[in-house]
């Protein structure tokens, strides 16, 4: 449970959201998901101003293994890129629940926030498909 913060909320394609509180989130992959995916040499940036339905693709991670699409936990318009991962990938490999952060979102609806994993339920997808 060391690699899965009891704080966030998570998706059981291996995302998670942090709550920050103003009615914006802070979405990222999970160590799971960056560890399955190897070295990551790119994050393509995510569209300012765009809106996303919960589960719309909103980004494509490429490692030295594959690319994978990385999708939004929840509905909402997305209001800031991490651009730090432009010239810096590896970020999130090396910290996904702090700098390696992928967009911030304002959040459409609360209510979506339900229907994502606590740490506990998020252990158990992690360790069934172990």
């Amino acid at each position: 449970m060391s690699n899965i913060p009891a704080e966030l909320l998570y998706t059981n394609s291996h995302e998670w959201l942090a709550q920050n509180g103003d009615g914006t989130v802070t979405v990222g992959i999970t160590h799971h998901a960056q560890e399955l995916l190897g070295d990551i040499v790119f994050v393509e940036a995510a569209d300012i101003g765009r809106q996303l339905d919960a589960g719309e693709e909103y980004t494509v991670i490429e490692s030295v293994k594959a690319a994978s699409d990385s999708y939004s936990p929840v509905a909402g318009e997305i209001i800031e890129f991490n651009e730090a991962l432009e010239d810096t990938p590896e970020t999130v490999n090396e910290e996904p629940y702090t700098q390696g952060w992928i967009m911030k979102l304002k959040l459409a609806d609360n209510a979506d926030l339900s229907e994502l994993l606590s740490a506990e339920a998020y252990a158990d997808v992690v360790a069934s498909e172990g």
